[in-house]
C-alpha cells in the first residue's frame, strides 16, 4: 500500500528575542510531501472502511529574517494533512504487518500514534514505528522521524539529528525532505545558517514542481536571501505554486501587491489572490482581507465585513484575529477617549501565519 500519497506538513513561527514575528518571516516545512498551510486533520476512524483524511485549514515555518530566533528551537507547530490517504484496515491489521516488518504499515503506525487518528495520540510509539520504517530506507519515514526530532516529540529535541535525517531522504530526491534541508539551512537548524545552501535545496524540489518549495525560493527572492532581490523571479516562482492551488503561495503573492515594496501596489489584484487564499484555508489571508475592510485598503472601509473576516480567521484559529476582533469592538469607544496603544494587526505584521504574539507597532 503506497502512503507516500500522503501528506502532512509541521509549520513553525518562530518569535524572536521580543517575542515578535518578524512580518518578513515565511517559508514551508513539508513533513510529509505537499503540506498546505493551516490545514488540520480531522479526528478520522481507523475502521474496516480505513482512513480519511481531509484537508481542513492554512500553515507554515516562518524564517526570521536575521533575528536570533532562526538559531532557536522554540518553534510553535502544527501537524496537517492535504490530500487523503489511500484506505488501510482495522488498526490491529496494521500493527499485525508493522510487527512483521512491513515498512509501509510501520510509516502507517507512526502517523497513527502521531496524529491521534484512529489511535491514542503517543509521540513515543510514532517515534518507534517511524524509526523502524526509517531504517529500513522509507523516504517518508526518514522525513517524518527529522520532524520529529525538530519538534521535540517523544524524545528529546536535537536539530542536528533532524537535519541527519532529512538530509538522508533528501538524497534520495524526495521532495519534501529537500525543501526541509533547505528550511534547517535557511534557519540555522542543525548547521550553520546559509541562504546559498538554502536557495539550492529550494531549487532542487521547486524544479520538480513542488508547490512548498516552489513557494519558499519565490520568498528567498522575494527578501534577498541567498540571491539577489528579483520580483521577476518572485512573482515567477509564486505563480508556479499558485498553479497548484498552494494557498502560502496565494497569500504570499496577495501580500507582495498589498504591500507594494518589490511590485508595483495593485490592492485589487492583492485582495484577488487573499481570497484565492482565505478559499483554500489560510486563516492568515482572512485577517489580511478583514484588516483592509477594517482600514478601507482597496475595499471601501466597513467593519461588519471586517468582523465577519476576522471571526471566521479566529475560528480557523489564528490567535491574532482574537485580538483583533476585540479591538475592532471597542475601536470607536477607544477613539472617543483618544486612546491610540491599541491597534488590529494584518497577518503580515506577525508573520505567514500571524501565528504567536501581538506587537505594539502600528499597522503600515
Amino acid at each position: 500500500m503506497d502512503f507516500e500519497s500522503q501528506s502532512a506538513a509541521a509549520h513553525f513561527c518562530c518569535a524572536s528575542q521580543l517575542g515578535v514575528l518578524n512580518r518578513k518571516c515565511t517559508a514551508i516545512f513539508s513533513f510529509v510531501p505537499e503540506p498546505q498551510v493551516r490545514y488540520r486533520f480531522a479526528q478520522l476512524p481507523f475502521g474496516p472502511l480505513g482512513w480519511f483524511m481531509r484537508v481542513l485549514g492554512f500553515l507554515v515555518l516562518c524564517l526570521v529574517m536575521g533575528l536570533p530566533c532562526f538559531a532557536s528551537p522554540a518553534c510553535k507547530v502544527e501537524v496537517v494533512f492535504q490530500r487523503p490517504p489511500k484506505a488501510a484496515g482495522h488498526l490491529v491489521e496494521i500493527l499485525r504487518k508493522a510487527e512483521a516488518g512491513d515498512r509501509t504499515a510501520q510509516f502507517q503506525a507512526g502517523l497513527a500514534f502521531e496524529t491521534g487518528a484512529g489511535a491514542e495520540q503517543d509521540y513515543p510509539e510514532a517515534v518507534k514505528w517511524y524509526r523502524k520504517a526509517a531504517n529500513l530506507g522509507y523516504l517518508p519515514a526518514q522525513n517524518n522521524l527529522g520532524g520529529m526530532y525538530l519538534r521535540g516529540l517523544g524524545l528529546a529535541q536535537d536539530d542536528s539529528e533532524a537535519l541527519r535525517w532529512y538530509l538522508r531522504a533528501a538524497g534520495e530526491g524526495y521532495l519534501a525532505a529537500e525543501n526541509n534541508v533547505g528550511f534547517m539551512n535557511a534557519a540555522g537548524r542543525g548547521a550553520p545558517a546559509n541562504d546559498q545552501e538554502a536557495v539550492h535545496w529550494y531549487q532542487r524540489a521547486a524544479d520538480k514542481g513542488y508547490a512548498p518549495a516552489q513557494s519558499n525560493l519565490g520568498f528567498m527572492y522575494a527578501q534577498g536571501r541567498g540571491v539577489p532581490v528579483d520580483a521577476n523571479q518572485a512573482v515567477e516562482w509564486y505563480r508556479k505554486a499558485v498553479v497548484q492551488n498552494y494557498a502560502p503561495a496565494e497569500y504570499k503573492l496577495g501580500l507582495l501587491y498589498f504591500e507594494g515594496t518589490i511590485v508595483q501596489q495593485d490592492f485589487p489584484e492583492a485582495l484577488r489572490w487573499l481570497h484565492k487564499a482565505a478559499t483554500h484555508g489560510s486563516a492568515s489571508a482572512e485577517n489580511e482581507i478583514a484588516y483592509a475592510y477594517e482600514h478601507g485598503k482597496g475595499v471601501g472601509q466597513n467593519y461588519l465585513e471586517a468582523e465577519k473576516w476576522y471571526r471566521l480567521a479566529a475560528e480557523h484559529g489564528l490567535p491574532e484575529a482574537r485580538k483583533n476582533l476585540a479591538v475592532l469592538a471597542t475601536r470607536e469607544a477607544r477613539t472617543a477617549h483618544g486612546a491610540t496603544d491599541e491597534y488590529s494587526l494584518p497577518a503580515s505584521e506577525l508573520g505567514m501565519q500571524g501565528e504567536g504574539f501581538t506587537t505594539g507597532q502600528k499597522p503600515r
